[in-house]
């Protein structure tokens, strides 16, 4: 871990590890939100429905779900710098795909398959957590954060003018183009440029590949609990793609999904069984174990923080144009404000949180989200557009600064499964974004707003159980020394 001063405009040592982190970051939330600002044309361009429009919405974060669990453990065994770099090299594909698309049936393929570049935020959450100490981890890995996901801002703010410049019906078509060409560029870039580890630091890596490793009876059964709504998420998008909903799969295709989705969680079991049986032959040494009530916690909180933020940055900008009568171009800018608000406010909720305390940050800026939502819920065309863009971001406030310090807890739980905590906390965000989506399918914007702020308040809730990091973290290197990490 590097002990070099944090200095935001230097870009040697730590600091650049953390630039280029968020930067390949940005790059990803670019990419993976680079429809949303183009709806009108889109839309118009293919023919089609606003039913058809809401299921490529859900469509593009349900593959993250998976990806975030599975990317987090490939980060654990081979380290940021690989998995990164093949991440935006293989997502470039269906960026390609999805502005090459003639249908709908291909978009959806396309855009079902570019979720998995949303995984790319666990990676990074590791890499920031090899080089920066305990008392700028939160304030750090918020930067990260909240730079990288200012990219969805950024495709608001850009793309629909691109599409203008290139002009015809294929502008949009090439403005999707330039951010899969980014891709490629940025994954050439980070592996240049990046190691895993400052030198001399051991990358402590898990001891299995299989499942992540719990320290309790009790927390391994815990564990399968909190793993059931990622696979019911996944079931809920293939039945509302069934005949009964949006008539893209068959009921038997849905069938075998469903039976796909059985046999693979009740495989993910065996193999976390395989992982912990050693649970049940000799308890963990107290100096090993670790609480998974602490990650159960966080993914609740990320759940209705990053969960409620994909959501809204999907619906966003057709509300404001809907319900203002704006342009594409103006309702697109207004919107990103929301997404704009990463710059500060993450980073802020990672500073607020290493100075005054992880739990106390996050109980403060729960609240604030509940009530936040609840503001937007009341938005209507009475009001004036100055007084609605105010309310949003307000609540973008509490949201990104809520993001920034549930991350500032993640890694400060188990060193060598930072990865797939990151991931199952990551996946949680996005079962919350699937959730809200339809949610939002189902009912009126109002509506969809007022159920955010309820599972912010039961993320409340759940927070009172949550303990303050402190002490150290145990690990064991290769050659079977022990270290002791500071997590305060």
């Amino acid at each position: 871990m590097s002990a070099e001063k944090f200095n935001l405009f230097s870009f040697t040592g730590k600091m650049k590890i953390l630039h280029l982190s968020w930067m390949v970051f940005f790059i990803t939330f670019l990419v993976w939100f680079n429809m949303a600002p183009l709806k009108e044309v889109i839309v118009n361009d293919l023919g089609m429905s606003i039913q058809e429009w809401k299921t490529l919405l859900i469509l593009n974060v349900a593959l993250t779900i998976p990806a975030r669990v599975v990317i987090g453990a490939l980060t654990d065994k081979f380290g940021p710098r690989k998995v990164y770099s093949a991440l935006l090299l293989i997502s470039s594909v269906p960026c390609f795909a999805f502005a090459l698309a003639e249908n709908f049936t291909q978009m959806a393929l396309a855009r079902f398959a570019l979720g998995f570049i949303g995984a790319g935020f666990v990676i990074g959450i590791r890499m920031v957590s090899e080089w920066f100490p305990p008392k700028e981890l939160g304030t750090a890995e918020g930067i990260y954060g909240g730079w990288g996901n200012f990219g969805s801002a950024a495709a608001a703010f850009t793309l629909p003018t691109l599409a203008l410049l290139f002009g015809g019906e294929d502008g949009w078509r090439y403005a999707i183009g330039i951010t899969g060409a980014l891709c490629i560029l940025f994954s050439v870039i980070y592996y240049k440029n990046v190691s895993d580890t400052p030198k001399g630091s051991t990358y402590f890596r898990p001891k299995n590949l299989g499942g992540m490793e719990v320290t309790s009876k009790g927390d391994l059964f815990f564990l399968l609990v909190m793993k059931l709504p990622m696979y019911l998420i996944l079931a809920l998008l293939a039945y509302k793609l069934s005949p009964s909903g949006l008539p893209l799969l068959s009921y038997t295709a849905c069938n075998i999904i469903y039976a796909g989705l059985t046999a693979l969680y009740l495989f993910d079991a065996y193999s976390t069984f395989k992982v912990n049986k050693p649970l049940f032959e000799k308890p963990v040494p107290e100096a090993h174990r670790y609480e998974f009530k602490q990650v159960a916690v966080l993914n609740i909180l990320y759940f209705a923080t990053f969960g409620s933020e994909l959501a809204v940055v999907s619906m966003l900008p057709a509300f404001f144009a809907e319900t203002f009568e704006l342009s594409m171009a103006v309702a697109g800018l207004l919107a990103g404000l929301y997404a704009f608000m990463n710059l500060m406010s993450r980073p802020g909720g990672g500073l607020i949180s290493d100075k005054f305390g992880r739990k106390k940050t996050l109980l403060i800026l729960t609240a604030g989200l509940a009530l936040g939502y609840f503001s937007l819920s009341l938005i209507d065309a009475s009001w004036p557009i100055w007084l609605a863009v105010l309310a949003v971001m307000a609540c973008s406030f509490f949201v990104q600064s809520g993001e920034g310090a549930v991350f500032a807890v993640v890694p400060l739980i188990k060193r060598r499964l930072t990865g797939q905590i990151a991931g199952m906390t990551g996946a949680y965000g996005n079962v919350g974004a699937v959730t809200y989506l339809t949610v939002y399918a189902m009912v009126d914007t109002s509506t969809f707003f007022l159920v955010i702020s309820g599972t912010a308040v039961l993320g409340f809730v759940a927070l009172l159980f949550m303990k303050e990091p402190s002490g150290t973290i145990t690990e064991v290197k290769e050659d079977g020394t022990v270290e002791l990490i500071e997590v305060s």
